[in-house]
């Protein structure tokens, strides 16, 4: 960071690593040393700025999103030779996640970045019990705070709903950790 930056975006990115920090403890714990944990480790890494962003801009930038994607392939490809087997749950899980919110995106329900980051989740997903939890958490979270808009500022405000697809893949991740067998 530059020098010259203002001490409160100092603060902010000290907040932000300690946060990327923070989900990347779960992240470890729920999947441990293997391919798997690389695009958890990705996600985390990139979650609090995605939030910063999409909480004051309403996007998603692909500076962050795309090496989140691009880590998932990774963890995929190197899955692979160690499993034995082709990773199925997070490449459905990525492809069913971003396909639904890319038909949302087509009638104006979804930003790209949305889109681009659900595939990240999915991809982020080794489990089943993350894969179906992330989307369904998301859509419950985010459903009542656009109805919370809507009630409160009437039809054609959005919301950011980056947040909400990180809070419904987060939650499942740390229950993960938690009841993980040692």
């Amino acid at each position: 960071m530059r020098a010259d930056a203002p001490r409160y975006l100092q603060r902010v990115r000290v907040v932000e690593v300690l946060v990327s920090f923070g989900l990347a403890v779960p992240a470890w714990f729920a999947f441990g040393p293997a391919p798997a944990t690389i695009p958890a480790l990705a996600v985390a890494a990139v979650a609090p700025a995605l939030v910063r962003v999409d909480l004051a801009e309403h996007r998603l930038p692909n500076r962050l999103v795309v090496p989140a994607i691009a880590a998932g392939g990774a963890g995929l490809l190197l899955s692979w030779p160690v499993s034995g087997e082709l990773p199925l749950v997070p490449l459905l899980a990525a492809l069913i996640y971003g396909g639904v919110l890319f038909v949302l995106a087509l009638f104006d329900g979804m930003g790209m970045g949305d889109v681009k980051l659900a595939a990240a989740l999915g991809l982020a997903s080794p489990t089943v019990m993350v894969a179906l939890a992330s989307p369904l958490i998301a859509f419950l979270l985010g459903g009542i705070a656009a109805l919370s808009a809507l009630i409160r500022r009437g039809r054609g405000r959005r919301i950011a709903f980056g947040p909400f697809l990180l809070v419904g893949y987060f939650g499942p991740l740390v229950l993960t950790a938690v009841v993980r067998p040692a």
